[in-house]
C-alpha cells in the first residue's frame, strides 16, 4: 500500500540514474523573449556579459528578484542539477528528474558584481532547510549555486562561509546549499518565464532569514 510518507521520502531523496525519468532528446518549447525586457531569452547575449545560476526554491519569485537588479541583462527560469534530459515542469515536480528549479542570470559585471548577486541570493531565502523551501517540499526546491568559473566557485564558497558565521551567530542551523559547477541548464516552459510579471498576484513563497550577508572580498586565485 502506497502512503503519503513514501511519496514525501522519495521527493526528499535525489533519484539514482536507474530511478530517474527518461526525458527526451528535444528541448521543450519556451518563450523567445523575456516578458519584461523583451530581450532574447536564449541569446545571443552581448559580449562582456557573464552568467550566474541560482536555486532558491520556487523559481517564480527568485527570477523576479534578479530581473529587477540594475546590471542584469536577462533572466530565465529553468531546471538544472539533475539527470533527466529536457524535463518538463510536471516531471521535475515528481522529484524523479533530480533537477532543482533555478534561475539563469545574465549580467554585466561592470554594473553589478557577482558578490552582489550572491548577497541577494543568500538574503532572500533560507539556505538551511535542505530539500525544501518553506511549504515547498522536495529536491526540486533545494538551495543551490551553480558556478561558471573558478572565480565564481571561490566567491560562492567564501560567501557561504561568511554567511554561515552570521547565521550561526543568530542561532540558525548550518547551510545546506549545494555549490557545484554549472551543469546543463534546461529552459522552463513559456508560462513559467517571468511568471510574476504576467501574474502579479501569483504565488511567491520566498522568505529570507532576516540575517544580513556580509559580502566577502574577492578571493585570489590559488587561495
Amino acid at each position: 500500500m502506497f502512503f503519503l510518507s513514501d511519496m514525501l521520502n522519495k521527493k526528499l531523496k535525489l533519484p539514482t540514474r536507474d530511478e530517474a525519468l527518461p526525458g527526451r532528446n528535444q528541448a521543450i518549447p519556451t518563450a523567445a523573449k523575456h516578458h519584461v525586457s523583451k530581450r532574447p531569452l536564449k541569446g545571443p547575449y552581448p559580449e562582456g556579459l557573464e552568467m550566474a545560476m541560482f536555486g532558491m526554491g520556487c523559481f517564480w519569485g527568485a527570477e523576479r528578484l534578479f530581473w529587477q537588479m540594475d546590471g542584469v541583462w536577462v533572466t530565465a527560469a529553468g531546471y538544472a542539477g539533475g539527470i533527466t534530459p529536457n524535463p518538463t515542469y510536471q516531471e521535475t515536480c515528481t522529484g524523479l528528474t533530480g533537477h532543482a528549479e533555478v534561475v539563469l542570470v545574465v549580467f554585466d559585471p561592470k554594473v553589478v558584481s557577482y558578490a552582489e548577486l550572491l548577497k541577494t541570493f543568500w538574503e532572500n531565502h533560507d539556505p538551511t532547510q535542505g530539500m525544501r523551501q518553506g511549504n515547498d517540499v522536495g529536491t526540486t526546491y533545494r538551495s543551490a549555486i551553480f558556478t561558471f568559473s573558478d572565480e565564481q566557485q571561490r566567491a560562492a564558497t567564501a560567501s557561504r562561509d561568511a554567511y554561515e558565521q552570521s547565521l550561526r551567530g543568530a542561532g540558525r542551523d548550518r547551510i545546506t546549499t549545494e555549490i557545484a559547477r554549472a551543469p546543463e541548464f534546461y529552459f522552463a516552459e513559456a508560462d513559467h518565464q517571468q511568471y510574476l510579471a504576467k501574474n502579479p498576484n501569483g504565488y511567491c513563497g520566498l522568505q529570507g532569514t532576516g540575517v544580513t550577508c556580509p559580502v566577502p572580498q574577492a578571493v585570489p586565485a590559488g587561495s
